[in-house]
């Protein structure tokens, strides 16, 4: 989906060509579970929701305007599937289903916090993790080796392009840290092999 179709306001947001990647590496079923942790303007919730005709999303945001920007894209794009969650994390997960999945866009430096919940609640749980910090990366990484937990880690660094009158100049983004664990092995995983 592209970016200039979401409400933003000054809201932190995850660009398509992000969007695209960790919403890949989720691997979402159509009845998945999904709880979007740091949700900003749901972009992610709302694209991922498209792909849950029988699952739910839970966008979970502590910042009022960021709720509000939420409510706004759930309302503009039809989206009955996702609930809006305000709140702080990881207080705010306690009454939500059991998650199949995690996308954590934010933490609130209370990352380790989060994923124990969900590991807690469903062992199997698939988690993406985006960050643009080496220390948000580095705490991921510390919390996987604490419990011996592989995950794939792909570091994304894309370019837009933009009009300088006649001519076209790309302008990198900052790098994204996008960490992928957990999750049951692909129903299709024997049919490939």
């Amino acid at each position: 989906m592209r970016d200039e179709w979401f409400i933003r306001g000054k809201v932190p947001m995850t660009k398509s060509e992000v969007r695209a990647v960790s919403i890949s590496r989720l691997e979402l079923a159509p009845d998945s579970v999904l709880w979007d942790v740091g949700a900003g303007t749901g972009s992610v919730s709302v694209e991922a929701s498209f792909l849950l005709p029988e699952g739910q999303v839970y966008a979970v945001e502590k910042n009022p305007q960021a709720v509000e920007l939420i409510r706004k894209n759930r309302e503009k794009f039809g989206r009955d599937n996702l609930t809006v969650v305000p709140g702080d994390a990881p207080g705010a997960l306690g009454q939500l289903p059991d998650p199949t999945h995690v996308f954590l866009g934010g933490s609130g430096g209370r990352m380790g916090e989060i994923l124990d919940l969900a590991m807690g609640r469903n062992p199997r749980v698939r988690v993406v993790i985006n960050t643009i910090s080496l220390e948000s990366l580095g705490e991921a990484v510390s919390w996987l080796e604490r419990r011996k937990i592989s995950g794939e880690i792909v570091s994304l660094q894309t370019a837009r392009g933009r009009r300088a009158g006649r001519y076209h100049l790309m302008e990198g983004q900052n790098p994204v840290y996008v960490i992928a664990f957990g999750g049951e092995e692909s129903p299709w995983a024997e049919e490939f092999s």
